[in-house]
């Protein structure tokens, strides 16, 4: 395994960030193993995930500009801390959100942020895709920006999961809208990972059996 996949599956074990029990994911599946941004809290864990997503950023990217979209709420986080840090680099982007019930006062609108001219792509930033569900609703939500063009999302882990069919959600989502989605590391990584430790022994069965049954037909 590359040492970064390594390094990222620490990072997101020790962050409270993977969690392993009994969870339900948006699409609705009960999954025996949870990534939540929602759990990072602090300075420095944000700007280490921050990081991750700059260098993924660079590798698919490279130093083309584009525009940063976080879905509220854990999106907007990320495209914040990824901003950062592809400032850092020497990229300086753009970032936006949108607001779960748009505000009819003030600048008013359902986006917070920077807002994408006609002709600007934009590269949507999510924690993980499970069934695609939510990639779906921020591509319902980016239509109301004329001739904006999305062109790519990152998330953290693919969980190589079937999407609305036998075929995996993000290629599902790749077909459907034309954009590649890439991810730091997916399911089989962090099954590797934990096979390391006869400990997980556990975890890692509840894994396969449940990648029997939702995992994306190859």
């Amino acid at each position: 395994m590359e040492s970064y996949k390594r390094e990222f599956i620490q990072f997101l074990q020790g962050a409270g960030v993977l969690k392993f029990g009994d969870f339900t994911a948006k699409s609705g599946r009960k999954i025996p193993y949870f990534i939540n941004a929602g759990m990072i809290k602090t300075g420095d864990e944000i700007a280490k995930l921050g990081e991750f997503y700059a260098r993924a950023y660079f590798d698919k990217i490279g130093n083309k500009k584009t525009v940063l979209y976080g879905p509220a709420y854990k999106g907007i986080s990320i495209a914040v801390s990824a901003a950062v840090a592809l400032s850092k680099n020497g990229l300086n982007v753009p970032f936006f959100f949108n607001r779960k019930e748009a505000k009819d006062h003030g600048e008013g609108g359902v986006f917070v942020g920077y807002v994408p001219q006609p002709g600007e792509e934009v590269v949507i930033v999510e924690d993980v895709i499970t069934a695609g569900t939510a990639i779906r609703e921020s591509m319902a939500i980016l239509s109301s920006l004329p001739d904006v063009k999305v062109a790519a999302t990152f998330v953290m882990v693919d969980r190589k999961e079937k999407g609305q069919g036998e075929k995996g959600a993000m290629q599902e989502i790749e077909e459907q809208f034309g954009f590649p989605v890439y991810s730091v590391v997916d399911v089989y990584d962090i099954i590797e990972y934990l096979e390391e430790d006869p400990a997980n022994e556990e975890n890692v069965t509840r894994i396969k059996n449940y990648l029997a049954v939702n995992g994306a037909k190859a």
